[in-house]
């Protein structure tokens, strides 16, 4: 299974990077997740409940960072076993990057899984996969937002600027009179122009 993803953040890298390392936040944003606990140096013990179709299971595994940059990336390597019900394993790339203001999060995800889960099919396990993907950012969100109203309020704030100003800016650039500080892109832009009719005039 491969699964790849990205989330707009109002937070900071430094911010965001301070979470994805933060047991309890991870805890909370894992969906049936009931235990992450450090057991060494950027390993931890995590138990979860999935549900996969028709297949219920309790599973124990582990977590081991690596290829850290902080507070830029790191990847994940994770393993769990879930009884008869059967195991999971993989590697996952996470990575942070600033994006004005806030930053972005970007993830990359191969697993592989056995047993009775891996006779359920492709299809609804990816799908499941999937499910659980977008309900962790979700709720990484709104942890986010709890945890840094400011920023989200900032985030908000300037959008609603730009929508209110995106009019009359666009109006005040066209309607400009010549000398009058033309924007650089119109000089750029009226340069293609021209080049284009020289050269189909040639």
């Amino acid at each position: 299974m491969d699964m790849q993803g990205n989330r707009s953040l109002a937070v900071t890298q430094q911010q965001a990077w301070d979470a994805l390392n933060d047991p309890a936040v991870l805890k909370a944003c894992i969906p049936g997740c009931d235990k992450v606990e450090a057991t060494g140096e950027n390993q931890y013990a995590v138990g979860m409940a999935v549900k996969i179709g028709p297949v219920a299971a309790k599973f124990a595994g582990k977590i081991l960072l690596s290829d850290i940059v902080a507070p830029e990336s790191y990847k994940i390597n994770f393993e769990g076993q879930g009884g008869v019900a059967g195991f999971g394993k993989g590697t996952a790339a996470v990575k942070l990057t600033p994006d004005g203001s806030g930053c972005t999060l970007d993830y990359t995800v191969h697993a592989t899984v056995g047993g009775k889960v891996a006779q359920l099919g492709q299809r609804l396990i990816d799908g499941t996969a999937k499910s659980m993907a977008e309900d962790f950012f979700k709720r990484f969100d709104e942890a986010m937002q709890q945890a840094h109203p400011e920023a989200y309020a900032a985030r908000d704030a300037a959008a609603q600027a730009a929508a209110a100003g995106e009019a009359p800016v666009a109006v005040a650039e066209t309607t400009a009179p010549s000398g009058g500080g033309i924007p650089t892109w119109v000089w750029i832009a009226g340069g293609v122009v021209l080049l284009a009719l020289w050269w189909f005039s040639r």
